[in-house]
C-alpha cells in the first residue's frame, strides 16, 4: 500500500529544480540544476532491467535475508549489492533502494552539476554548498528535528535510513531511524538494515553504534528509538528548525 511521503513537503533548494518520477515500485524524488525528469526515468528503466533481468536468472537474489556469493560476472549494480550485503551481513535487496538512488544519482551528475536523488528516505547528493538532512523518524519526539550536516567537500555521498516502525521495508528490530553514511549507496543501505536490526529498545542504541562502527566503508551512524538518540562516526548532527508556513 502507498503511503504518501509527508517528509517530502520539508525539501528546500531555491537553486534547483525538484520533480517526482516514478517507475513501477521506484518512486523518486530529484533535484537538479534543469528539468531532466526524462533522462531520469531512462537511468531509472536501466538499473530496473539490471535487477529485474538478474532476479529472473536468480531468483533467490530477491528473497535471501543473509549474504549471497560476490559474482562477478554481474553488472556493477548487482555487484555492489552483492558486496553490501556481505559486508552488512544481509540479503543483498537490503541494497536496493540505495544503489537504485546512487546508480540514477551518478547518471545525472553528467547532464547537472547538482544533484539530489530520493528514494523512500535514502538519499544520494551532491550539492553546491552544506546540506542538512533532517531525520524523519516517525513518532519518536526527534521526528525532524535532527539532522545531518553534510559538508558540501565531501560529497557525492549517500545518507540511507531504515526504520522498524515506518514504511513497509523488513526490519527485525523496532529503531525509529536508522541513518547511515558512506560513500556507497548499496552499503549505506544494507548498513542502516542491519544496524535497525538490532534496536528493540533505547537500551540497545549502544551496541547498534558499536556494530555499524564495525563495518567496512560505513562513515557514520545515527540510531533514534522512542526519546533516544545516538550518534558515531566522522559526521556532525545539528538540531533542525522547524519549517515556517
Amino acid at each position: 500500500m502507498y503511503e504518501k511521503r509527508v517528509y517530502r513537503n520539508f525539501v528546500c533548494d531555491n537553486e534547483l529544480i525538484s520533480y517526482s518520477v516514478v517507475e513501477k515500485e521506484t518512486d523518486l524524488l530529484v533535484s537538479t540544476c534543469s528539468d531532466l525528469r526524462l533522462k531520469t526515468r531512462e537511468l531509472i528503466l536501466e538499473c530496473r532491467r539490471y535487477i529485474e533481468y538478474y532476479i529472473h536468472a536468480n531468483p533467490l537474489f530477491k528473497t535471501a535475508l543473509s549474504p549471497l556469493e560476490m559474482n562477478n560476472l554481474a553488472p556493477d549494480i548487482i555487484k555492489k549489492m552483492l558486496n553490501a550485503g556481505i559486508f552488512a551481513k544481509v540479503g543483498p535487496m537490503a541494497a536496493v533502494a540505495g544503489s537504485i538512488a546512487e546508480y540514477i544519482g551518478c547518471g545525472l551528475l553528467a547532464y547537472s552539476d547538482y544533484v539530489i536523488v530520493e528514494n523512500g528516505g535514502d538519499i544520494f547528493l551532491k550539492t553546491k554548498k552544506d546540506a542538512t538532512i533532517a531525520i524523519f523518524s516517525g513518532k519518536s519526539p526527534l521526528n525532524m528535528r535532527v539532522g545531518i550536516s553534510v559538508d558540501s567537500s565531501k560529497q557525492p555521498l549517500s545518507i540511507c535510513t531504515s526504520s522498524g516502525t515506518i514504511g513497509h521495508s523488513l526490519s527485525y528490530g523496532k529503531a525509529d531511524a536508522v541513518c547511515v553514511v558512506s560513500e556507497s549507496g548499496a552499503l549505506a543501505d544494507a548498513a542502516a538494515t542491519s544496524v535497525a536490526n538490532r534496536v528493540k529498545t533505547k537500551k540497545d542504541i549502544h551496541n547498534a553504534l558499536l556494530y555499524g562502527e564495525k563495518i567496512k566503508g560505513v562513515l557514520g551512524v545515527v540510531v533514534i528509538k522512542d526519546d533516544g538518540i545516538g550518534f558515531w562516526g566522522d559526521i556532525r548532527v545539528v538540531p533542525v528548525l522547524p519549517k515556517k508556513g
